[in-house]
């Protein structure tokens, strides 16, 4: 029998300091498009997969990223030997999204992309953003960068950019059911991070070995000791109040959801708080 308090604890224990984390939506380094929560379970296993779809200027490409949470999780990938909750799935053609953007603006001249082998038309025209309410940048004069042509095709064909059930229960086990389906909820990010506590001879070790490759400008041991020491109040200081306020069982959204697991009765599912998952809400996506 599955219990609502051991999904909500799982939840909060989901970011590792490593490579698990709870699913960032104002994540810095990607332009939020779109997001999806996907509830499973059976009477003794459970799982979420958070869907993210964005775009990340760094690596030039549309991100669908699917993050797991779960009892009962298999095939999660790795990196650096340790495993991950989350996976990348790219459902725009590469050589397709290089021909339309090919300096990372639309090309005044793409028509189409291609998007899990369908040609979607692409449009030009300021007035079907502006309908769509979507303020173009314009960093320069009549051209559009790619978050804002994948906002406006997230209105006109979500399907092709969502998540498929094979992608999702790639590693879900398949004898769970789908239960709930939500496009939009109340979210908070929680970045919550392990600190590096560094011992006193850590610190010594740290100093010497800087003091020899750069001189530290002439910094004492003493001065470079209380940086470092600070340094790593202010990560404890901000993880403590990251627990205190964001953590999932900290508001309304996940307890109701922890209970449509546990009871396998999405009308459980009653929020009283106005969603914020569209990426107007998220202003500082991608900011990086």
């Amino acid at each position: 029998m599955l219990s609502a308090q051991d999904i909500l604890t799982a939840l909060d224990q989901s970011n590792d300091g490593y490579y698990c984390q709870f699913v960032s939506l104002g994540d810095a380094y990607s332009y939020l498009i779109d997001a999806r929560i996907n509830l499973f379970r059976d009477d003794s296993d459970w799982a979420v997969a958070i869907e993210r779809l964005g775009y990340n200027p760094r690596g030039g490409r549309f991100e669908l990223n699917i993050h797991y949470y779960g009892n009962c999780l298999l095939n999660l990938e790795h990196y650096n030997d340790r495993p991950t909750n989350y996976y990348e799935v790219a459902p725009v053609d590469w050589d397709s999204f290089t021909t339309a953007f090919p300096d990372e603006l639309l090309s005044p001249t793409a028509t189409s992309l291609l998007v899990r082998g369908q040609a979607v038309p692409l449009s030009q025209r300021k007035a079907d953003y502006v309908a769509a309410d979507i303020d173009l940048v314009e960093y320069e004069p009549y051209r559009i960068s790619p978050e804002e042509v994948g906002r406006l095709l997230i209105t006109q064909c979500q399907d092709l950019f969502r998540a498929t059930d094979v992608e999702l229960y790639k590693s879900i086990p398949v004898h769970l059911t789908k239960i709930l389906v939500l496009d939009e909820w109340y979210h908070r990010d929680f970045d919550l991070s392990a600190p590096a506590a560094l011992s006193d001879d850590a610190i010594r070790q740290t100093y010497d070995f800087n003091k020899q490759l750069t001189g530290l400008g002439g910094m004492s041991f003493e001065t470079f000791a209380a940086s470092i020491q600070q340094q790593q109040q202010l990560q404890t200081d901000h993880n403590q109040a990251e627990w205190e306020h964001n953590r999932p069982s900290s508001y309304e959204t996940w307890p109701m959801l922890a209970t449509v697991l546990a009871t396998n009765d999405p009308s459980c599912y009653r929020p009283t708080l106005a969603p914020n998952t569209h990426w107007r809400d998220w202003p500082e996506s991608g900011s990086l």
